[in-house]
């Protein structure tokens, strides 16, 4: 049982978890892929507070994560499967088990994305999926493609290479963001510059349509495909029917990020912002953190870390 859970570890999330560790909350980082963030593949920032010159958005996101450790926060990488917000305990489900605490912070940025391709959302759990780690053994010895041009598509694809005889990674940029080069994977063929039309299927996935790098459409046959694709909807589809959210998906948070359910508070761009920052993100995360910290010891004030 942790006081915490912050599920996402950009900026809002490391953030808070500065401040609730510094709390003395026992805190705990779930991140899906800690490379994949829109902060993490920022190759420059010269307009953070406090830091001199020009960083890279990994190199700051790291200062922040390892301040968070120092005051005790635990990190780990993994993905969300379920969540159960509804009770005074909270119950956070992953691939490796589940966790449990007394308040929940969601910080999972805006990485959906508002457009599926053509026939995604009909083979969506018939040969369509959006984690590796919870669907990979369901392709024992069978073709797949991966669709993606981040870390997190990479971290997915080496996932799937315990399962699938042949991995297909179509990336649509020429290279993979955040990552140097391809990295060799097993049974894996590269596929850059390539853009993905549509995915094939009736009652299950038979292939890809794909326009190559050459500008020549093709059918590539495979059993399964797994989308990691980047876009600006805030990352709450997991949060559906548990927390209010609007119809565009933001989180529904007052001014101290709280949500109308008790112990759920939410940080960054999961909330509707007219400003996208790292340095608002980062304040959102200190404004949940202190507002759990008064949730959980049930103050009448926030009591601000600053003597």
């Amino acid at each position: 049982m942790y006081d915490v859970i912050i599920i996402g570890g950009g900026p809002a999330g490391a953030t808070a978890a500065i401040y609730t560790a510094r709390a003395n909350l026992s805190t705990l980082v779930l991140d899906k892929a800690p490379g994949a963030g829109a902060l993490a593949l920022t190759h420059k920032i010269a307009n953070y507070p406090g830091v001199a010159g020009e960083i890279s958005g990994k190199e700051l996101l790291d200062t922040i994560r390892e301040q968070a450790k120092s005051f005790g926060a635990a990190f780990e990488t993994t993905s969300i499967t379920a969540v159960d917000l509804e009770g005074e305990t909270k119950m956070v489900f992953t691939p490796e088990g589940m966790y449990e605490s007394k308040a929940v912070i969601v910080a999972t940025g805006s990485k959906g994305r508002n457009r599926m391709l053509p026939g995604e959302e009909k083979l969506l759990g018939r040969g369509v999926s959006t984690c590796a780690t919870c669907d990979g053994a369901f392709y024992q010895g069978k073709e797949v493609a991966v669709i993606g041009d981040s870390e997190e598509a990479l971290e997915e694809a080496a996932a799937l290479t315990k399962f699938a005889s042949k991995i297909h990674f179509i990336v649509p940029r020429p290279d993979l963001q955040g990552v140097d080069g391809f990295p060799e994977l097993e049974n894996t063929v590269y596929l850059p510059k390539t853009r993905p039309l549509e995915i094939v299927g009736e009652s299950k996935v038979t292939g890809v349509k794909l326009k190559t790098a050459s500008g020549e459409e093709q059918l590539l046959e495979v059993d399964g495909v797994f989308v990691f694709l980047s876009g600006s909807k805030p990352g709450t589809d997991f949060l559906e029917g548990q927390v209010p959210l609007d119809e565009a998906g933001f989180m529904e948070l007052d001014a101290f990020m709280q949500s109308s359910v008790p112990g759920v508070f939410g940080a960054g761009e999961v909330r509707r912002s007219p400003v996208k920052q790292a340095v608002v993100a980062a304040a959102d995360g200190a404004i949940a953190a202190m507002a759990v910290d008064k949730f959980i010891h049930r103050r009448a004030n926030l009591i601000p870390q600053y003597k």
